[in-house]
C-alpha cells in the first residue's frame, strides 16, 4: 500500500511514517507540509490513502481533500486532526474522506485505520463515531444546530478566505493563486457578503473559529 501524509509539522509526520513503516507491506510514497503541496503531490503519485491534517497553510485539509478526490478518485483520505466537533465530522465527510482519526488516538487507531481505508472501508475513532451516529442519524441526516454558511461558498472563495485569513495581501493572494487583484476583490466582496463580514477581523475570527486556520 502507497501512503502520502500531509502535516505542516515535520515531528508529526515523523511519528506517523515510523508508525506506518511498522507495516512491511506499506510504503510512505511522498509527503507534504501544505494543502496545495499535498494536491500536487497526489494528483502526481496517486497514493492508495492520503493522511491529512485539516489545518494546513496555504490551503486547509478538507479542501485539499475534495480537490485529490477529484483528481484521483481511487486516493481514500483519511483526516487526522485535534478537533472532534459535530461540524468538523459533518465537513469531513462532505468533503469526501472516509476516515478521521484524532491525533489523541493515533498510536491507538492509526494503523487500523490505515488498513481498513486500503481495503475500501471506512474508519472513525470511537469519539468521531459517536458523534456521527448522534448527529446523522437521530437528527435525520444533519447534525443538530448546524450553522455552516462556509458550504455557499465557491471553492475558489474559499481558497481566498484561508489566505487572506493568513494574511495574505490582495496582491499576494492573487500570486498565489494566479488570478487578477481586481478578481481577488471581486470574490473578497463575495465571500464578506455572503458570510456577512464586514472587517478583515471578522473574517479572520471566522477562519479561526472554523477551523481554517490556527492560532
Amino acid at each position: 500500500m502507497r501512503i502520502m501524509l500531509a502535516d505542516d509539522h515535520e515531528v508529526v509526520r515523523r511519528g506517523l511514517r515510523a508508525l506506518l513503516q511498522a507495516k512491511p507491506s506499506w510504503e510512505i510514497c511522498g509527503e507534504a507540509a501544505t494543502g496545495r503541496e499535498a494536491v500536487e503531490k497526489a494528483k502526481a503519485l496517486k497514493p492508495d490513502v492520503v493522511v491529512l491534517d485539516i489545518t494546513m497553510p496555504e490551503l486547509n485539509g478538507l479542501e485539499a481533500a475534495r480537490r485529490i478526490l477529484r483528481a484521483s478518485p481511487r486516493t481514500q483520505v483519511l483526516i487526522l486532526t485535534m478537533h472532534d466537533s459535530d461540524e468538523v465530522v459533518h465537513e469531513v465527510l462532505e468533503a469526501g474522506a472516509r476516515g478521521y482519526v484524532l491525533k489523541s488516538d493515533a498510536g491507538r487507531d492509526l494503523v487500523a485505520a490505515v488498513e481498513a481505508l486500503g481495503e475500501g472501508r471506512p474508519f472513525f475513532t470511537p469519539r468521531v463515531a459517536e458523534l456521527v451516529l448522534s448527529g446523522y442519524l437521530h437528527g435525520g441526516g444533519e447534525p443538530a444546530n448546524r450553522t455552516m454558511p462556509r458550504s455557499r461558498l465557491t471553492s475558489r472563495e474559499r481558497e481566498l478566505l484561508q489566505l487572506l485569513a493568513e494574511g495574505k495581501s490582495n496582491k499576494e493572494a492573487a500570486t498565489a493563486l494566479s488570478i487578477s487583484v481586481k478578481t481577488v476583490e471581486t470574490h473578497r466582496a463575495n465571500i464578506m457578503r455572503k458570510l456577512n463580514l464586514h472587517s478583515i477581523g471578522e473574517l479572520v475570527y471566522y477562519a479561526v473559529r472554523n477551523r481554517i486556520i490556527s492560532v
